[in-house]
């Protein structure tokens, strides 16, 4: 009977795997469908299947800017692939008032709708907007600085 058992239950697990080797889509659990309508795999992590054509998408100029202005805070997390800087809580010089910032850049072009930028206060309180605005124009006037100086070289 026990033998029985053992044979029952490797065949049970050679049909699930031969079942699981589908061709179509709704066949394997682990398929899914791209937007190009293409069939992947668990495989398929594994591969090299990224667009080679496909640049980062954030303008280096604004990301250097922000670096720049933004010096005197500490940097929490970083992200260049998708244009993501979170810093920590910092003191600007000069002032008195603590800041923490949240800088996202959403596209490669220079220009003022790419950049958004969040502050806040001690203890999550709000940030005037002049005082926003004012950060935002600081970063995009440091990053056409580095632009106009790049394109000299």
């Amino acid at each position: 009977m026990k033998r029985q058992t053992c044979r029952f239950g490797a065949v049970v697990i050679v049909a699930g795997l031969v079942a699981s080797c589908g061709g179509g889509a709704g066949d394997s659990p682990v398929a899914t469908t791209r937007e190009e309508n293409q069939t992947t795999t668990i495989w398929d992590v594994f591969g090299n299947n990224g667009n080679p054509d496909q640049a980062v998408a954030v303008n280096r100029y604004l990301w250097n800017a922000s670096l720049e202005v933004l010096n005197f805070l500490p940097i929490q997390s970083i992200d260049p692939f998708t244009g993501v800087i979170v810093t920590g809580y910092g003191t600007p010089p000069g002032g008195g008032r603590p800041y923490r910032a949240t800088v996202n850049i959403s596209d490669p072009a220079l220009d003022a709708r790419s950049l958004r930028l969040s502050l806040q206060g001690a203890g999550g309180t709000a940030v005037a907007p002049d005082t926003v605005r004012a950060i935002e124009d600081a970063i995009l006037t440091r990053a056409r600085q580095l632009r106009v100086r790049d394109s000299r070289y």
